[in-house]
């Protein structure tokens, strides 16, 4: 039986994206608990609040010490109905910006293992681009 070489590729293609999303999924998993973490900082995020609080800030500050990858999966599935909150993408990329943090945007389409050339890495390049200084200070959370 001869395989055309079209097949042979199509046959890859949806085994890699299988293992992509193999891997988002996992990556979800290992991230919800350190999400959880970041509470304080719906109200920015949601556009409710014009600055972070500084529970919010310390908490992302141990998040992308620990990890960056889960707060480029917060961001990638800001717009998922699953998420369970509402959340701007925008705002979420600025957070780290606004808690005086520095971080790089740019860096999710290769922690994500996304293709330079897909969409979702054209979204963190268009949100990477949009991020404006902010000079606003952390406000305390009153607790």
């Amino acid at each position: 039986m001869m395989v055309s070489n079209n097949s042979v590729t199509a046959l890859l293609f949806l085994l890699l994206a299988g293992f992509v999303s193999s891997d988002l999924t996992e990556d979800r998993k290992d991230c919800a608990d350190k999400l959880v973490t970041l509470a304080s900082c719906l109200p920015y995020v949601g556009g409710s609040a014009n600055t972070p609080t500084i529970d919010c800030c310390t908490n992302l500050k141990q998040v992308l010490n620990n990890t960056k990858k889960c707060i480029c999966i917060l961001i990638k599935d800001s717009n998922d109905p699953k998420l369970g909150f509402p959340m701007n993408a925008t705002l979420a990329v600025q957070l780290p910006n606004a808690c005086h943090i520095p971080s790089n945007i740019s860096e999710c389409v290769d922690l994500l293992h996304l293709s330079p050339k897909s969409p979702e890495a054209k979204v963190f390049e268009g949100l990477g681009n949009s991020t404006k200084t902010n000079s606003s200070t952390p406000i305390s959370s009153g607790n």
